[in-house]
């Protein structure tokens, strides 16, 4: 019966919307519990440049898949779904609301549509594509899957190791484009009722944002805690700490660039995500873009979701 179907409520965005600060009002306003859909706030040790929201500003609400994994772990798009499952099975059975938030596009939409099924990896084959990438270089791989699925490396960075990896593997084990193939699936194995809300902040006012936050990351602790990763012995190479802000201050400690060099590049990688991001959202026809500032517009559309049968 479609009213058994736990309802969720998702908000997501590009980087610096908003969405943490949104998601605690609305959890404390419904009594609710959030559940974090960012790739990188599953990693333990990784909170100043991840933005984790301090414990003091989470005002008592529980946060779950935060810090569930040490950086040398693997965490993707299926741990995710493997962990989030039961998390929303105990709220819904406890008619807990439940709020998803997080700017990581893959995992909401994964969880709200499932995964499309693939042929399970060939180490052989993946361990070729690692050693050509250390060899050759990002660009190498990412011109070559440009060339094969020019889709799909629209909306994979140039330096995304571990997406172009997984994009190229997928192509040679199916012998389809990995769009054409996500494209198919369409994500339609469907298993929610979902009000997902993305959040619409003008562009260069995100820019600001997120240049202000890059400064404030680097005042409040970033780089003592990439060389406290580093010292406990996490490897630069890790797929985390190749993240935006671990990699550039990993390249300031290594004499690379300076620090007002650093603090440049991570400001500017930054404001390509949010963008890669906005454009990841409004290719998804069920998300509904609402202004943060209107907060109770946001809250009369909740209190609707919450409270229709459908």
């Amino acid at each position: 019966m479609v009213e058994d179907f736990p309802k969720l409520i998702v908000i997501s965005g590009p980087t610096c919307s908003g969405k943490s600060a949104l998601a605690v009002e609305l959890a404390l306003m419904l009594g609710g519990e959030i559940i974090n859909a960012d790739s990188m706030q599953a990693y333990k040790g990784m909170d100043i440049g991840t933005a984790k929201l301090p414990l003091s500003e989470r005002k008592g609400i529980p946060h779950h898949l935060i810090d569930i994994v040490n950086p040398d772990q693997e965490f993707n798009a299926a741990l995710f779904l493997l962990h989030t499952l039961p998390i929303i099975r105990d709220l819904h059975g406890k008619k807990m609301p439940i709020i998803v938030v997080g700017g990581t596009g893959l995992y909401v939409k994964t969880l709200l549509g499932g995964l499309f099924k693939c042929p399970p990896s060939k180490p052989e084959l993946r361990q070729n594509l690692i050693e050509e990438y250390e060899k050759r270089g990002p660009s190498f791989l990412y011109q070559r899957l440009s060339s094969l699925d020019r889709k799909a490396a629209d909306t994979i960075h140039p330096k995304d190791k571990v997406r172009i990896i997984r994009a190229l593997e997928v192509i040679y084990l199916t012998g389809s484009p990995f769009s054409e193939l996500t494209s198919k699936h369409g994500f339609s194995d469907r298993r929610f009722l979902a009000l997902n809300l993305c959040l619409n902040v003008e562009r260069q006012v995100l820019y600001s944002r997120i240049n202000r936050r890059t400064m404030s990351m680097i005042d409040s602790g970033l780089i003592n805690e990439v060389e406290r990763l580093l010292k406990i012995g996490y490897s630069p190479e890790l797929k985390s700490m190749q993240a935006i802000g671990y990699r550039h201050i990993v390249g300031y400690l290594k004499g690379r660039w300076n620090l007002d060099e650093a603090t440049r590049l991570i400001q500017r990688d930054t404001r390509r995500y949010a963008k890669r991001q906005h454009t990841w959202f409004r290719a998804d026809p069920d998300v509904i873009w609402v202004d943060p500032d209107y907060r109770q517009s946001i809250i009369n559309k909740v209190i609707t979701f919450i409270n229709t049968t459908t």
